[in-house]
């Protein structure tokens, strides 16, 4: 690996610090930490090349603030949406954001190692962290990091809410929700392969809509709105794709 990074500090001891601290050991990178909040981070940037904080956004400012600054140490955060601005008054600063989910340690470490795609920003010792790791380091400017974030959220969290209401309805209808877990595979598939215009079918796309009003009556109450918002957004797609034709 580069010599720019030889051994990083980890502040926060939750699922993100577990990850990186298993992969990093992994990569053969020294390791210290994870820290938790138990700990005074001001004597961070002791004998270390790299400060890693996968804390929260929120907490962000507020850790690296207590951290004393050090020209020779990079102090990174993990924050898809925050800039490099909230690592102030640190002069070496840098952010790594893995576009994978991490629900723990043990579940995160090898996604990270396993030819992940970081969004960074900032010095470049984040880059050897990322060649470590074996993954990709695509740039995004500060001022596009919140957009960044949303698509992050739409295609993680929002498909795995999805995905809730799906397994709602399999439980009505008394069938394995596998099935639909195989077929939400495969569009997604076919939506990376074509692009999501030419990937969609279904009602919504050919504008079926005595179908959707018999999907409706058919939903608990409940499960309506969620469903009239993804017909929306078909029918956006769809119109799209068609130029707009009806």
């Amino acid at each position: 690996m580069s010599g720019l990074i030889q051994s990083v500090r980890i502040i926060g001891g939750g699922r993100a610090g577990s990850a990186f601290a298993l992969a990093l050991r992994e990569a053969g990178i020294d390791v210290d930490g994870p820290w938790g909040r138990d700990v005074d981070p001001s004597g961070a940037t002791r004998n270390v090349d790299l400060v890693l904080l996968c804390v929260s956004d929120a907490a962000v400012a507020e850790v690296a603030s207590r951290i004393d600054p050090s020209p020779d140490v990079v102090i990174a955060h993990i924050a898809g949406s925050l800039g490099l601005d909230v690592l102030e008054p640190h002069v070496r600063r840098a952010s790594l954001h893995p576009v994978v989910s991490l629900p723990d340690g043990p579940t995160g470490a090898p996604r990270l190692l396993g030819g992940a795609t970081f969004v960074v920003s900032g010095d470049p010792g984040v880059t050897a962290i990322v060649e470590a790791l074996n993954g990709r380091a695509v740039v995004v400017p500060d001022a596009d990091r919140v957009l960044h974030h949303a698509a992050c959220c739409v295609a993680s969290n929002h498909v795995v809410a999805l995905m809730g209401q799906v397994e709602r309805l399999a439980e009505q209808v008394g069938v394995p929700a596998d099935m639909y877990y195989e077929l939400a595979t495969g569009s997604l598939a076919n939506a990376q392969a074509l692009g999501a215009a030419e990937a969609l079918t279904g009602p919504a796309a050919r504008g079926d809509l005595v179908t959707i009003e018999r999907h409706l009556a058919a939903l608990d109450p409940s499960e309506r709105p969620g469903y009239e918002a993804m017909v929306e957004m078909a029918r956006r797609l769809a119109d799209e794709r068609d130029g707009g034709v009806q």
